[in-house]
């Protein structure tokens, strides 16, 4: 695996969209895994920006959210539907129908994150898939114990998901339960990048790309992936090894 450290959060950020862009320069009809949430937030900034200003087109593209909390409706205010809409769809121009998500308000969230994977597989599976990393290691919402062959599926929060996520919810509103495309599914993918960035993250990232490879750290699954890359700021990065970065 990869690792890229840069000196700032900024830094790491522009590095990933460098590669989503030219994921989709080369291959204009990529398909793209994309996660919502803050670490993100300015690497689809810097995609707007090359979309405005460089030409940069997403016109034959096509963008699978990575998960979405069960019980929500897209245009939901904390739905990651709606979040990537609003930072990276509608921005860069994506049409409509090629911007793609789990259905979190369908009768049978189990038939959904079953039908959302044959979309997936349909689409030729994934070009790239863009990942952020939580304070539990968990990469999308596949939480700790998740298997490496797991497919996209519906999961039960941990408890340390839903308090870092309860800032966009209600008091008592946090959902319980997501669906979430699987680790298997991101194994899949012909490139995978995983973005940390920030002290907080510190403690995960060491776990994920210095300790033991095993279930429990699932985002330690991307180390036996061929072309992943860890692109890290320094503060995310102190606690690896010396010379990992």
């Amino acid at each position: 695996m990869e690792i890229v450290v840069l000196p700032s959060p900024e830094e790491a950020c522009v590095h990933a969209a460098r590669i989503v862009a030219e994921t989709v320069t080369a291959r204009p009809a990529a398909v793209l895994g994309l996660p919502a949430g803050r670490t993100p937030g300015p690497v689809y900034g810097e995609l707007a920006r090359l979309h405005r200003e460089a030409g940069l087109s997403f016109a034959r593209a096509r963008a699978f959210n990575l998960d979405e909390y069960v019980g929500l409706a897209p245009d939901h205010p904390a739905s990651f539907r709606r979040a990537l809409d609003e930072a990276l769809y509608r921005p860069v121009g994506l049409p409509a129908e090629s911007a793609r998500s789990p259905d979190g308000r369908a009768p049978d969230p189990a038939a959904a994150a079953r039908a959302y994977e044959a979309e997936i597989a349909a689409a030729g599976g994934f070009d790239l898939v863009l990942l952020g990393l939580g304070g539990n290691a968990h990469v999308a919402f596949n939480e700790p114990g998740s298997a490496f062959d797991s497919p996209t599926r519906v999961v039960t929060l941990d408890a340390a998901t839903r308090a870092a996520n309860r800032a966009t919810f209600a008091p008592d509103e946090v959902p319980r339960q997501a669906i979430t495309i699987g680790i298997g599914t991101i194994l899949a993918a012909r490139r995978v990048v995983l973005l940390a960035t920030g002290a907080a993250k510190a403690a995960a990232v060491a776990r994920a790309l210095d300790g033991p490879i095993g279930v429990e750290v699932p985002a330690s699954a991307l180390r036996q992936h061929a072309d992943a890359t860890a692109i890290l700021d320094g503060a995310a990065a102190s606690r690896l090894t010396p010379g990992r970065g």
